[in-house]
């Protein structure tokens, strides 16, 4: 019975996955920082912390601790894209 609530979190963590390459790309594209939120990307990267966390103290290391970690990388490369747009934005205002 375990299966089902494992399965659930999979579906979570999968379904806010997979617009994080979207917002990459987007964020690629655009060469800006302008909208886009700091506090949201830390905030949703702290989340997946979170979340990993929670698996290892719980010793419930599963293959959904997989999802958590490669979303918590993208979300990692969406801040430094960030970094990357707002000295792209400060070089073009200068």
């Amino acid at each position: 019975m375990q299966q089902v609530p494992q399965a659930l979190e999979a579906a979570m963590v999968v379904c806010f996955g997979l617009s994080w390459p979207l917002s990459i790309l987007k964020s690629i594209r655009a060469r800006t920082a302008k909208g886009k939120s700091l506090f949201f990307l830390c905030a949703i990267g702290l989340g997946y912390v979170g979340g990993i966390a929670a698996k290892i103290i719980a010793g419930n290391i599963t293959y959904v601790f997989a999802f958590y970690a490669a979303n918590l990388l993208m979300v990692a490369a969406d801040i430094c894209l960030y970094f990357r747009n707002r000295r792209l934005d400060r070089r073009a205002n200068d």
